[in-house]
């Protein structure tokens, strides 16, 4: 049984044991690492490279823990090379896919971008995330709240959230309901362990509901 009395594999997925802390979650809540050819260690962010999976949890710190304690060597049981700046690495690829994905719901009408167009989705009731960039002024932020039993994703750069809507910069962005917004909540979830930690959360502002 999984958490909360619930089959594994059911309510929240197939659960992984992470090399670094121990614990048992879901591996959408963890980094999957294959062995390549060179026998060196590459994060397989897809989670679809053949090979044996060596799951650690997606925060910095299980990461540089499996680091320092070489437990991809254990996970793989064999000797292995871990690259430099490997903790980086995976973050960038975390936000590269996460942009991707954004893109993708905008193509599709599923994402929109502006203060003005968030807040009339916010009216409208159709939003059901808000993402605001990270370096983005508090004040304007503060205009805007998350809707109802929805979703706050705040941990994007102004530059990162242009890339994701053809754009220099972005500050306000909404995603609305179905298509690719599950996708985008849980990928930006693994990488908020990234950057913001796992017990921390995003700065508070009242009537935001945080990943």
């Amino acid at each position: 049984m999984g958490r909360g009395g619930q089959p594994k594999d059911r309510e929240n997925g197939p659960e992984r044991k992470c090399l670094a802390t121990g614990e048992v979650r879901p591996t959408s809540e963890l980094i999957r690492f294959v062995v390549g050819p060179d026998n060196t260690i590459v994060p397989d962010i897809a989670g679809k490279l053949p090979g044996r999976g060596i799951y650690v949890s997606a925060t910095r710190d299980a990461l540089n823990t499996a680091v320092a304690r070489k437990v991809f060597a254990r996970g793989a049981k064999a000797q292995v090379t871990v690259p430099d700046g490997l903790v980086d690495e995976v973050e960038r690829q975390l936000v590269q896919r996460v942009v991707h994905l954004i893109s993708l719901a905008r193509k599709a009408g599923g994402a929109i971008a502006g203060y003005e167009k968030v807040k009339t989705w916010l009216d409208r009731e159709e939003a059901r995330v808000l993402i605001q960039a990270s370096d983005g002024s508090g004040r304007g932020k503060s205009k805007l709240s998350t809707p109802h039993r929805g979703v706050y994703i705040g941990w994007l750069t102004a530059d990162e959230l242009g890339l994701a809507f053809g754009r220099q910069t972005v500050i306000h962005g909404a995603l609305g309901t179905g298509g690719l917004t599950q996708r985008v909540v849980e990928e930006a979830h693994r990488l908020k362990g990234m950057r913001l930690g796992k017990d921390e959360d995003t700065p508070h502002r009242e009537g935001k509901e945080a990943l």
